[in-house]
């Protein structure tokens, strides 16, 4: 309803000589006789037409007034992105922390995975550990020989490593290179925190890792060699390997459902791994030769393979090995962490 003293829209526009006042002119919303007056604060005009100012207009009628005032002055408009390193941060931790806050439900989906990996099988994810047993005692009695080494003292340190090698540390980062993928229908069909699919990476292969310990513990108890008390500094290294392993999640996840090329290369780089690796051969055999230092010193598996391997075979880890297992993990934080929060947003467009 108009009040006295003021100019009725219609006439605004009608005296607009450039016709601006088609853009800032009122909706008149129908059945009503009176006018919206959204275009006064693109016209200039000190009088306000629907009985509001300015600050009490609705945050969209704002700025719709402010783009017509800049068109009205000749003013270029500037669309810039709004979120910057400091905002994906706090989106990023936010996602991190929405995985910790649904960790049962990580639980369930890890589960879940193994019991439809194995449906329809009787012994299930046992199959891992049968090949698992098969493969050491083959590969035990014919190593020990070709390494001159007492059956006793190898047969334990080849289990270790290959039950470690084989149901943890090679098939995480293969299944992280394939965790956004995989997972896709679920990325697309409902709201979740990306995270959630690498932690759930990690939960899935702890739970084969555990049931491959059978093996260790046969293999333990016919040679008659069990962990002593240095065996709890092991669990300091179980932590890092699942902090890493959550990093790699997100690294490998997010980079390989960009460039579907990369995971068979990074399948094929870790066959390579394994054979390059102290795995199958003890550290001892190379720690005198020139190769040996490039073998080990600047593996990183060894390092964090060493300081949960080193506390089960009785043996204390040195501080260098700590040190680069450290230096490592640390660096790989800082990478993963940079490519999540810039990458983040664009993950759900690239599976």
């Amino acid at each position: 309803m108009q009040r006295a003293g003021e100019v009725p829209d219609v006439l605004a526009q009608s005296a607009d000589p450039a016709g601006r006042g088609a853009i800032a002119s009122a909706e008149v919303a129908p059945g009503a006789g009176g006018v919206s007056g959204r275009g006064s604060a693109a016209s200039g005009s000190s009088a306000d037409a629907s009985g509001r100012n300015a600050a009490g207009a609705a945050p969209h009628e704002r700025s719709h007034g402010a783009s017509v005032g800049r068109e009205a002055t000749g003013e270029p408009m500037v669309i810039a992105a709004g979120l910057g390193w400091g905002e994906r941060f706090r989106l990023a931790l936010q996602d991190v922390t929405e995985t910790w806050r649904l960790r049962r439900l990580v639980w369930t989906l890890a589960f879940l995975d193994i019991k439809l990996r194995y449906r329809g099988s009787v012994l299930g994810p046992f199959w891992l550990t049968i090949s698992t047993g098969v493969m050491i005692g083959a590969l035990g009695f014919l190593y020990s020989h070709l390494f001159k080494t007492d059956l006793k003292t190898y047969l334990p340190f080849l289990t270790l490593s290959l039950v470690i090698w084989n149901n943890f540390m090679s098939s995480l980062v293969n299944d992280a290179c394939v965790a956004y993928t995989t997972a896709e229908a679920t990325i697309r069909g409902m709201r979740m925190p990306l995270s959630l699919h690498a932690a759930r990476v990690v939960v899935r292969n702890v739970l084969i890792l555990a049931h491959s310990v059978v093996v260790i513990v046969i293999v333990f108890g016919l040679m008659d060699t069990w962990p002593g008390s240095v065996a709890v500094m092991a669990l300091p290294g179980l932590v890092l390997w699942l902090i890493d392993g959550f990093a790699v999640g997100l690294l490998f996840g997010g980079f390989c459902a960009r460039f579907r090329d990369v995971p068979p290369i990074i399948q094929s780089l870790m066959q390579v791994i394994f054979f390059v690796s102290p795995i199958i051969w003890s550290p001892a055999i190379l720690a005198h030769r020139g190769i040996g230092v490039i073998l080990l010193n600047a593996n990183p598996f060894y390092d964090v393979l060493e300081i949960v391997r080193a506390p089960l075979l009785n043996q204390m880890p040195g501080l260098e090995t700590w040190l680069a297992a450290l230096g490592y993990s640390a660096g790989l934080l800082v990478l993963t962490a940079l490519f999540f929060v810039r990458a983040r947003g664009r993950i759900a467009y690239w599976v």
